[in-house]
């Protein structure tokens, strides 16, 4: 695999600003940060997607936000609210959490139908969809099942975690979803990225895109190393 560029690269962060304490200064000023390096899109607090949208107007960076976060247990119907709302104020991608009691209990049915009725909703109105396993609580048999699941509703992308459990993204839990899930749904690594090594080490799993807070200092890295 020819080394990527850093622009390349940049195309595969989620900015995050979805820490508790961060003030409405944060996020504005993380917003500007994607802005400046030209990142895949910023994943912020559904309160300010409308605020996020305004400051990436006119530029490549998407504003995303989070859905059902961070455990999951919210009725799909509150889901399926959130989505549209999200898209109203500006959002073009939507981070979910299935609910992870129910994965658990092995609902396969109830898992399927509540990442459908998101991924309907967004793709009715031009958004996509990524869904968060939050793997630290599953064991590969759950990992599986709902790569299968995410592939058959037409999910856009798996995702490791939301970044906040015990545990992030892992290589092997990578590997097992990038060959579990068909060509149609891409791979997204929350937790764990946090170096320019790294980064290229989950690119050449297959991992298109990451979820990051480390995300200045990554590329700062990355434009040492490549001389750009």
């Amino acid at each position: 695999m020819s080394t990527p560029s850093l622009a390349d690269l940049a195309k595969m962060f989620d900015h995050s600003l979805l820490q508790p304490g961060l003030t409405d200064a944060d996020l504005e000023r993380g917003c500007l940060l994607a802005r400046q390096y030209n990142v895949a899109s910023v994943c912020i607090k559904p309160y300010a997607v409308r605020t996020a949208a305004n400051l990436l107007a006119g530029t490549t960076v998407r504003a995303s936000t989070t859905i059902g976060f961070p455990h999951g247990g919210h009725l799909t119907a509150v889901k399926v609210f959130e989505s549209e709302r999200a898209i109203t104020d500006g959002a073009s991608e939507l981070d979910m959490v299935v609910n992870i009691g129910k994965v658990l209990s092995g609902e396969w049915n109830y898992v399927a139908e509540d990442v459908r009725a998101v991924v309907a909703v967004a793709h009715a109105n031009g958004a996509k969809v990524k869904v968060i396993f939050e793997n630290a609580y599953l064991k590969d048999e759950h990992k599986i099942e709902l790569c299968k699941i995410c592939g058959e509703v037409r999910a856009d992308w798996v995702k490791t975690s939301t970044g906040y459990a015990e545990t992030g993204a892992t290589i092997e839990d990578l590997k097992l979803m990038r060959t579990h899930s068909p060509a149609h749904v891409q791979v997204k690594a929350a937790g764990g990225v946090r170096t320019y090594e790294k980064l290229l080490e989950v690119r050449a799993i297959g991992v298109s895109r990451v979820g990051a807070t480390a995300t200045k200092t990554i590329l700062d890295e990355a434009k040492a190393k490549l001389g750009g």
